[in-house]
Parts: C-alpha cells; sequence; structure tokens
C-alpha cells in the first residue's frame, strides 16, 4: 500500500470510512474490513454522528469485529466530534469534546483514539477550550493526534492560537470533479471563468502543504451535490471515457484511476473512501498504487470539466 506523510511518520494512502456500516450484519463488516486489511489498508475513519444516532457506526465496528488487542494495536482509529444533530449546532466547548471523546471510545471498545478530528467549523469556538480538552486529552492518552475536517486556513490559525498540538489532517471534500481547492488557484486572476472564484477560505491546499497537515479527500466517488457518483455517470462521458481508457492503460479500473487522480497530487493526500463494497476498496487500493503521467492527470483534470486558462 501507498503510504504519504502523516504527522511525524507515515500512514495509508488510501482510508476506510466506516460512516454507512450501520445497516450492515456482522459479517458485513468483517468482509469489508478483511478486504481493507488485506490490500494494505489499515486505516479506519470514523466520526460520533455515523449512522443517524451517536456512536451507531462506531459501536457496529467494535461489536461485528472483537478485536483483541494485538489487532487493535496494528490499525488506526480516527473519529471527530463537534455536531450536534440533535440541536442543529455545532460544538467545540470544553465539555462537549470530552464528552463524545469518552462516548467514542466505549462505542469504540479501545482505550485510546488514534486520530481526533473536528468535525465542522464551530462559528462560536473559544480556542482556550479546545486547547484545554486537547492538552487533558492527550494528557490521559485518550487521543494520540489532532487534527480538523473541513477548516479554513484562518479558521485552523485562530485554533493554533491556544492549541499546542500540532493539527496533523483536514479531512476535506476532494473529487475529480469536486476540486475547487486546486482548479480554483490554477484560474487565479481569470474574471471570465467562476472557477477562479475561491470556495476553500483562501489556499486550503497549499495552506496545508506549507504546514505539514495531511489533507484527507473526503467523497473522492462523488461528481458533487446530487450529481451521483463520477464512474459511469451518463452526465460526465468525456470523463469515463478517460478513466476507462486510462484505467486499461494501466491494468487498473475507473474507481482506481479517480484515486490515483488524487494520490498522484505533491500534496500526498489520503483519500477517505466511504463504500461498504470489499470489491472497491481493493480497487481503490490497487489505484493509489498507480503513478499517472503529468499529460493524464491533465487530460483528466479537463475532462472533468476544469479549465485550462
Amino acid at each position: 500500500m501507498k503510504t504519504v506523510p502523516f504527522a511525524t511518520a507515515s500512514a495509508a494512502a488510501v482510508v476506510a470510512g466506516m460512516m454507512r456500516i450501520h445497516d450492515k450484519d456482522d459479517a458485513e463488516i468483517r468482509a469489508l474490513y478483511d478486504a481493507a486489511r488485506g490490500a494494505g489498508v489499515d486505516f479506519f475513519d470514523h466520526a460520533d454522528i455515523y449512522g443517524g444516532g451517536m456512536h451507531v457506526c462506531e459501536a457496529r465496528f467494535a461489536e461485528a469485529l472483537q478485536l483483541t488487542p494485538a489487532e487493535r494495536d496494528e490499525i488506526t482509529l480516527q473519529t471527530k466530534c463537534g455536531i450536534v444533530p440533535a440541536d442543529g449546532a455545532y460544538d467545540f466547548s470544553y465539555e462537549h469534546i470530552m464528552h463524545q471523546v469518552d462516548g467514542s471510545l466505549a462505542a469504540l471498545r479501545t482505550d485510546r483514539i488514534d486520530v481526533l478530528l473536528l468535525h465542522r467549523p464551530d462559528a462560536l469556538v473559544e480556542p482556550d477550550e479546545v486547547a484545554r480538552a486537547f492538552d487533558e486529552l492527550a494528557a490521559a492518552g485518550k487521543v494520540r493526534a489532532f487534527g480538523v475536517s473541513n477548516h479554513t486556513p484562518r479558521q485552523i490559525d485562530l485554533l493554533r492560537t491556544a492549541v499546542k498540538q500540532p493539527f496533523v489532517a483536514n479531512q476535506l471534500q476532494l473529487s475529480l470533479t469536486h476540486a475547487s481547492m486546486i482548479a480554483g488557484p490554477i484560474a487565479a486572476n481569470r474574471e471570465e471563468t467562476d472557477q477562479s472564484i475561491t470556495r476553500d477560505g483562501g489556499g486550503i491546499l497549499e495552506y496545508c502543504r506549507t504546514n505539514g497537515i495531511t489533507i484527507q479527500a473526503w467523497s473522492p466517488m462523488q461528481a458533487g451535490a446530487g450529481r451521483g457518483p463520477i464512474v459511469g455517470n451518463p452526465a460526465l462521458p468525456e470523463l469515463n471515457i478517460a478513466l476507462e481508457r486510462i484505467a486499461d492503460a494501466h491494468g487498473s479500473t475507473p474507481t482506481g484511476i479517480a484515486v490515483a487522480w488524487i494520490t498522484r497530487h505533491p500534496a500526498r493526500m489520503q483519500v477517505v473512501m466511504g463504500t461498504t463494497s470489499p470489491e472497491r476498496i481493493v480497487a481503490a487500493a490497487e489505484g493509489a498504487e498507480v503513478e499517472l503521467t503529468r499529460t493524464e492527470w491533465y487530460e483528466l483534470y479537463r475532462a472533468a470539466g476544469h479549465t485550462l486558462p
């Protein structure tokens, strides 16, 4: 499995996202887990809200797998907190972070969370409260590393005014067709295209590269809001023709090439696959090993509808 820099070490380029396992039985979850591990994927992504209630998917993961201490030590468990669906609010208060981490630890049946992400920016955040929670969680050994999700550069800088721990990851939506963090800067200073409009707070990809923050691409197979999947999408004929042809050239699959397009980028990002299909997680892992040429990368970029000024 291809690896990327992560914190002070490295991590698998493909992450298995567990947001859709709530209605899967034990055998299905085990099959997905075994396929991931067999393909070299040892990084599993959760959130406290996944599954339609608090800690549902985290609990299903632990119940279905019944990991031994030795098996637990072989994998990285990441989870997120900060969204409160019942209140229609976000909450980065000290009390909420501490309570949710304890809930995740209990649901996952583990003594530590390897990576904790703040899920979506809380407009009412007090950085000192986040710092207090992170300090106590780190000191207690409950959380080993910290990061964010869907945060802009300035939102991260605000947190860093108080938080001492490094932010090791920022989980952001990215796919071939949902790629404003890449496409926007390419069209900088061009008034004739909406592509130049800043949608990420200003250079989030470059900010993360500069500060050693690993970008984790979520929804890498989705065309965008309400547009369905990329692969096989009749609304994206040019892109699918290119995916098929390049996949054939590399002995891969269109899914694999969609992953390869992300992992080819020098930011060395992780790709979070939210699939429950063992075959698709294997295809993604195999795709991460494909090294696209510069010409192939830009061909896919253009076929996805982005402009090269």
